[in-house]
């Protein structure tokens, strides 16, 4: 059943959801250092369509692909690939704490999409978030540097890139082939398609293996059952319960985190060229939330 605001239980959901998508940020770059990036995102998605398959099993819901939601469910798969090759590149080039800021503007993407496509109209305190998101995001490309615990531009792109992609795959999920699905088939759709897709074009980025540890693929398989088939899963039943720019707004929880985290495990620098632009965003999230929430209330 939706419902029109967040309840305790969503909130302490909604919570360990940033947390532990922060610690992926760490997990991912750790990974990369024996895996190339694309090829390890490919790894995952496969790997998660035992998991996810398990899980839906487990439900009393076996996959079940239709025909009538073939062609939404190839541009969702498509689009989750994109994010996800863009996303562990940046990881692999620029900081941790650039890359959060960065990928977790998507509530500013999302909702321009939903302003067109979902009905969630832009209103003036909606803009003004949005006009501090756009700054927070333009402040932290354009101030990044190639030294250590500093940004790498081609990096911070691919970030951003990634941002816009995870809201076009939240907005596909949200039109309603998608959404009569719900988010298990969602989520199977995505690591159905995305799979095949990443580890071919990871032919594209050198070598597979770079210095393969044991840790490297225990990361791998705690990377395809807990954040894809736990943690997306969980995000995406938020979303079509709870109000989605709520969610999304939400999510400017985990670059905080995910700074704090790139500080202490990769020492990376703590300075106003991220601390910034992380405040502009983050406020530019909870103006947009607090826009989303208004009309609601009254």
């Amino acid at each position: 059943m939706r419902k029109d605001g967040l309840n305790g239980a969503g909130l302490a959901i909604l919570l360990g959801i940033q947390f532990l998508l922060a610690g992926n940020q760490i997990v991912i770059k750790i990974v990369n250092a024996g895996l190339q990036p694309v090829f390890f995102a490919g790894l995952r998605s496969a790997l998660a369509i035992v998991f996810v398959w398990a899980f839906l099993v487990w439900r009393g819901r076996p996959p079940r692909l239709k025909r009538a939601t073939l062609g939404a469910g190839l541009l969702i798969g498509a689009l989750f690939a994109a994010e996800f090759t863009l996303l562990f590149l940046a990881l692999d080039l620029t900081t941790v704490g650039r890359s959060s800021v960065l990928m977790y503007s998507m509530p500013v993407w999302f909702a321009i999409m939903a302003h067109y496509g979902l009905d969630e109209r832009i209103t003036p305190m909606k803009a003004i978030g949005l006009a501090l998101a756009f700054s927070g995001t333009a402040w932290a490309i354009l101030h990044g540097t190639s030294g250590k615990g500093e940004g790498n531009l081609i990096g911070d792109l691919c970030a951003l890139g990634a941002a816009i992609g995870w809201a076009a795959t939240a907005y596909v999920a949200r039109r309603p082939v998608m959404r009569a699905e719900g988010p298990e088939m969602q989520l199977f759709w995505m690591v159905l398609v995305s799979a095949p897709i990443l580890i071919l074009i990871s032919l594209l980025f050198g070598p597979w293996v770079r210095d393969l540890q044991a840790v490297h693929i225990l990361w791998l398989i705690m990377q395809s059952s807990v954040i894809v088939a736990g943690v997306f899963i969980a995000w995406l039943w938020l979303m079509s319960v709870y109000p989605s720019s709520t969610v999304a707004a939400f999510s400017f929880l985990t670059p905080v985190f995910a700074i704090l985290l790139g500080a202490v495990v990769f020492d990376e620098t703590l300075s106003w060229a991220i601390l910034g632009p992380g405040a502009l965003v983050a406020t530019g999230i909870v103006l947009i939330n607090r826009s989303a929430a208004a009309p609601r209330r009254a």
